[in-house]
């Protein structure tokens, strides 16, 4: 026995039935069915987003003047130099690579004079003549 408006589907599924009114999903699509569905979604996550950016912005410290962050962890001095936590760096290790820089900028210079004068690029500065 079928009410009216359905339509068994299948021999052996008697209780499978179909709306004989029922529209399809492509159908909805098509009239537009979802569109209302996804503007809540859009509407829902944008409003989740606009809350949760003030809170992904704070870093929790407290700047004494924009750009001036630094805050010492707790029981650590306001100062290093002059502490216990002061490294004391030797002056000459700190002029090391000063030092290494002339030597490479004297060895750049004997080559690119070398390169004028013959025209051709030499990289061993040892091969250099002093002439």
């Amino acid at each position: 026995m079928q009410a009216a408006g359905q339509l068994t589907v299948g021999k052996f599924a008697p209780r499978l039935t179909i709306q004989a009114g029922a529209r399809t999903a492509r159908e909805r699509r098509k009239t537009g069915g979802n569109i209302m569905r996804t503007f809540v979604y859009a509407a829902i996550l944008g409003a989740g987003a606009l809350v949760a950016l003030p809170a992904l912005a704070y870093d929790g410290t407290k700047c004494k003047a924009p750009g001036n962050c630094w805050e010492p962890k707790p029981g650590f001095p306001e100062k290093i130099a002059g502490s216990k936590y002061d490294p004391k760096h030797d002056p000459k290790e700190l002029n090391k690579q000063a030092e290494s820089i002339k030597g490479m900028e004297e060895r750049n210079r004997k080559r690119v004079e070398n390169a004028r004068k013959t025209g051709k690029f030499e990289y061993d500065v040892s091969k250099i003549s002093a002439n």
